[in-house]
């Protein structure tokens, strides 16, 4: 009889410029939690969070270059179970455009999203 191997959790880590710091020491506050998980990122955040934290997080491109429409897509294929996405809410983003598609294919298709640290423990610490 064979197990059936049970899939891992898949979490986006995206964080705008001036939320980095917030999203490197949140990630060293649930670093546990987060090596128990598959974890995909925007290329600037996945890199940091590897250099600092040495946590395992795959690449999917620039937030600002088409990143935020590839993790929508990433939701519409099914591929992503949470985000984590600590915005910038005081400065203005030239991409607001991509950013409001990927809240909301995240919205409508239930998709846990955070925008913020207080949200991002909650969905964390959840089972599923």
């Amino acid at each position: 009889m064979t197990e059936k191997k049970e899939k891992k959790i898949t979490i986006a880590l995206v964080a705008h410029d001036k939320m980095k710091q917030v999203m490197l020491e949140w990630a060293k506050e649930k670093i546990d939690t987060l090596k128990q998980r598959k974890l995909l990122g925007t290329s600037n955040t996945a890199r940091q969070l590897k250099n600092v934290l040495d946590l395992e997080v795959e690449p999917f491109g620039h937030g600002p270059s088409g990143g935020d429409i590839y993790l929508a897509a990433k939701i519409l294929d099914n591929e992503i179970d949470k985000v984590i996405f600590f915005i910038d809410a005081e400065t203005p983003q030239g991409h607001e455009h991509d950013i409001q598609t990927l809240i909301r294919t995240a919205v409508i298709n239930n998709i846990p999203i955070a925008l913020n640290r207080a949200t991002a423990n909650h969905i964390i610490n959840e089972e599923n």
